[in-house]
């Protein structure tokens, strides 16, 4: 073994041993060498070296971070899919899970709902104020499709720093980024169409499918590098595919991010085919280590990406202000949302405007993703101390939830009933596919107030199994 492996690993056993904790910065290559008898050079090599297994995260003129604690447990297995498209059906089981999240009598890692805690609630409550004092007028009428200038001038400003080539005109904004999928299904699909979609993939997807009446065709993703595109050539050249849906970044509920490289192979093997990509970019601006990552929406040149965000896991879930941006199809995008609701509702338009107009956001998200690692790698010790052995977890670049395995032949649909007679709910593998492939899994939300009670209700279900 080197010297540099030496110090590597001298390093990631202080880490594991919480000396130097997610989020924090390690001492400087310098000190380092002079703490551990080495040259800069061999501190550096190590340093490098701990930033390839995932453990350090390198920031520009600031030094070294650690990014999360090492793995002690397995990545879940990709698994196989059903080689043809399927029917959804089944999906209005969701409804009882996301009504968990308003039960105060349960501890909540099932609806992929940050807490409070993690958003800028006393700034946005500044920026309703401005806006109600400031435009009262305007707050209580209608702000019809395309939206608020001010807002979509916003989002422009920011796709275009993400080298995304979109105007004030070419955004709309919707209800929130479901909608403004639905809506990209809309324009792109009729009923009995099939739609490519990773697998395991995001429920509420799946609920839109069912809701219009499409196939789900599932391409089988890792937990680490996305969706395969090697599965997906082979079914874009058997089936007739006239969308597929991915969330490029920070995939739910795997929290797998593909690479810029598979970004650009992924664009050119739907160009070849002429399917469009509706791209759900939720989570872009939520990684747990690294550069924020650009979404394919970048590289597209002739409008094959329906691009879709929106301010939920960011800003506030309550605000219900997403965006769309449609391609060619603008003003046909514009007419659906209008006969869906009518109108997002201004006073949430404008305060999101002036809260992106004081030049804070950038700022709250370096803390944010901050709190999410530590969430994250807070959520990944206790379930590796409390589940049995042979547990899979999945280790999310970006995001704030976690996929997770169980050994043997435990049915979570079964485990989910029996855990909410304890008071904790959860997302059971099943949803998350039109097949049963998933039965052993479930998704766990990290980003929760950590406290006794939510210690005690993991425990219980740790307990169940």
């Amino acid at each position: 073994m080197t010297l540099y492996h030496q110090l590597a690993d001298q390093l990631q056993a202080l880490i594991e041993k919480r000396v130097y904790d997610v989020g924090q910065r390690l001492p400087g290559v310098r000190r380092l060498s002079h703490q551990h008898n080495v040259s800069v050079a061999t501190a550096v090599s190590a340093c490098r070296e701990l930033e390839q297994r995932g453990v350090l995260e390198a920031r520009p003129r600031s030094g070294y971070y650690v990014s999360r604690p090492p793995a002690r447990f397995d990545a879940p297995r990709m698994r196989r899919t059903t080689t043809r498209p399927r029917a959804v059906s089944g999906q209005d089981r969701v409804l009882e899970l996301i009504q968990a999240v308003n039960d105060p009598s349960l501890v909540n890692f099932g609806a992929a709902v940050p807490d409070p805690d993690f958003m800028p609630v006393t700034a946005i409550e500044r920026a309703f104020h401005s806006v109600l004092r400031e435009q009262r007028r305007r707050c209580v009428g209608y702000e019809f499709p395309p939206g608020a200038l001010e807002l979509r001038q916003a989002i422009a400003r920011r796709l275009v720093a993400l080298q995304c080539p979109v105007s004030p005109d070419q955004v709309l904004i919707t209800n929130s980024c479901q909608e403004a999928v639905t809506i990209a299904l809309k324009l792109l699909t009729k009923p009995g169409d099939t739609v490519v979609v990773e697998s395991p993939t995001y429920y509420g997807l799946l609920q839109v499918l069912e809701s219009l009446g499409l196939k789900a065709l599932e391409i089988p993703s890792d937990p680490r590098q996305g969706i395969s595109l090697e599965a997906l050539a082979v079914a874009l050249e058997r089936w007739p595919v006239k969308a597929c849906v991915l969330v490029t970044n920070f995939a739910n509920p795997l929290g797998s991010c593909l690479s810029d490289q598979d970004k650009q192979a992924l664009l050119s093997l739907l160009s070849q085919h002429r399917v469009p990509l509706v791209e759900d970019d939720i989570y872009g601006d939520l990684p747990l280590f690294g550069p924020r990552p650009r979404p394919v929406k970048s590289w597209d040149r002739d409008g094959l990406v329906y691009y879709c965000a929106s301010s939920s896991k960011t800003l506030s879930a309550g605000l219900r202000v997403g965006w769309l941006v449609p391609g060619g199809q603008q003003r046909r995008a514009e007419y659906l949302q209008f006969i869906n609701t009518v109108s997002v509702a201004t006073a949430s338009q404008l305060a999101m405007a002036r809260y992106l107009e004081r030049g804070h956001y950038d700022r709250f998200l370096r803390q944010l993703r901050g709190e999410h690692a530590k969430a994250v790698a807070r959520m990944t010790s206790r379930v590796e101390q409390l589940f049995p052995d042979g547990t899979r977890i999945s280790r999310p670049a970006g995001g704030f939830v976690l996929w997770v395995e169980l050994p043997g032949q435990i049915d979570t649909t079964v485990l989910a009933e029996q855990a909410l007679q304890e008071g904790v709910s959860f997302a059971p593998g099943s949803l998350f596919s039109t097949g049963n492939k998933f039965s052993s899994c479930l998704r766990l939300n990290c980003a929760v107030r950590w406290d006794n009670r939510v210690e005690k209700g993991l425990a219980r279900l740790a307990a169940l199994l």
